[in-house]
């Protein structure tokens, strides 16, 4: 059972409670004016309680009180949304505040999840109520906010990548490592279920010594132009996830690369970029592997993996809004699998977000670290020198 008191509306307060595994959702009113929301899903029972603005500090202090982590979104954009409404449904997690430059975006999310929003992302990182920044904002800004976040003794959680710079990413480390506190980069696929699945049977044993690999990553249609000119690279912007998904299932560094690639239609050609690689890789263990980029694909969200060992073999396929099937005497059909990385990704973001959450209330070490990060460049630095001069790369060569 949950009560409530409360008034007005404004605010936002989640909670949970474990229940049967049904689905339903409602909203209730006539609390002395509160809005009061419930869905349940598999064995969660979130409420959302709309309450005065004037509560907002109230609410705050009371999660603060009760061991919440007070956490702050540097961002309103499409992945600051997406990581505010992971927090928000958290349990031991309080999202305290969101900041953006542009009104617009941050009035939205400040009236979507009733918290504070600020132009100033200073204001956010020197925050005491804050104990935790998700970095979200373009880029160019994510070093400077990190080593402000690491002066302030705020751990961090930064979309990839940190820069594409390794100098600059170098200073990040260096600031990092001096303040002491923690910076976890946001590879979300580590959180995803066919990729964790995948690992753990790896380190069981279920398939014997891992010895080959193939990844497949290909997108439903290629960005705009513009998008591609300042984008860093399929390397940089698309092909880096794989890179860390590589190092994570073998468990392994990468220690060359060879890339084959092309630009078949006219937004890469116009960028000077590619659209569809494949890379080769050779890891420090012995084993090596492939993987598959396309910046299109007719049926979808293309994401898939298969690892290949003494034993067995382990296979992750697309995974899809639903997985039915028809059978009848024209053939066997299903859907087609989700055409949006968020999409598809949905369950992982919320993963990443729990686990930041996890680290900063238990102080262990961040599960993607810095130097995840920091690989993930050197790999794209290697590729690209590799698709330039046609020839294997060691990483050493540009490390």
């Amino acid at each position: 059972m949950i009560g409530f008191v409360g008034t007005g509306s404004g605010s936002v307060l989640n909670l949970k409670k474990n229940i049967d595994h049904e689905v339903c959702s409602a909203r209730l009113s006539g609390f002395g004016g509160v809005g009061v929301n419930v869905r349940a899903s598999g064995h969660a029972l979130t409420v959302r309680l709309d309450v005065s603005t004037d509560l907002r500090s109230t609410v705050s202090m009371s999660a603060a009180e009760s061991g919440s982590v007070g956490i702050g979104v540097i961002g309103c954009g499409r992945i600051g949304v997406v990581h505010a409404s992971a927090i928000s449904s958290l349990m031991g997690a309080d999202l305290v505040m969101v900041t953006d430059p542009f009104e617009s975006a941050g009035k939205k999310v400040e009236e979507s999840f009733g918290v504070e929003w600020t132009p100033d992302w200073t204001k956010l990182v020197n925050d005491p109520r804050i104990k935790g920044v998700v970095i979200g904002s373009p880029t160019p800004y994510h070093a400077e906010q990190i080593i402000a976040c690491a002066e302030a003794g705020k751990d961090v959680f930064c979309e990839k990548p940190i820069s594409n710079d390794l100098k600059v990413i170098d200073e990040c480390i260096a600031a990092v490592e001096k303040s002491g506190i923690k910076l976890m980069v946001g590879f979300q696929r580590r959180f995803d279920s066919n990729f964790l699945t995948i690992k753990s049977k790896i380190e069981a044993g279920d398939i014997g010594q891992v010895r080959m690999f193939q990844i497949i990553s290909r997108d439903p249609a290629p960005p705009p132009k513009e998008y591609l000119e300042k984008s860093g690279g399929i390397f940089l912007d698309m092909a880096s996830h794989d890179f860390d998904m590589a190092r994570f299932v073998t468990s392994s560094e990468i220690d060359e690369v060879y890339v084959c690639g092309a630009a078949f239609d006219p937004e890469a050609q116009g960028a000077n970029d590619l659209d569809s690689v494949i890379t080769t890789l050779k890891m420090k263990n012995g084993t090596f592997g492939t993987i598959q980029n396309s910046r299109r694909c007719a049926l979808g969200y293309d994401q898939r993996i298969e690892v290949f060992g003494s034993d067995g073999i382990l296979t992750g396929n697309n995974k899809a809004p639903d997985t039915v099937i028809l059978s009848n005497s024209s053939g066997v059909s299903a859907g087609l699998p989700y055409s949006f990385f968020m999409d598809r990704y949905a369950e992982a973001y919320s993963g990443a977000m729990a686990a930041f959450v996890d680290m900063i209330r238990k102080g262990t070490p961040p599960p993607v670290s810095y130097i995840d990060g920091r690989m993930s460049i050197v790999v794209a630095r290697a590729a690209n020198l590799s698709a330039k001069e046609g020839r294997p790369v060691k990483l050493s060569e540009v490390e």
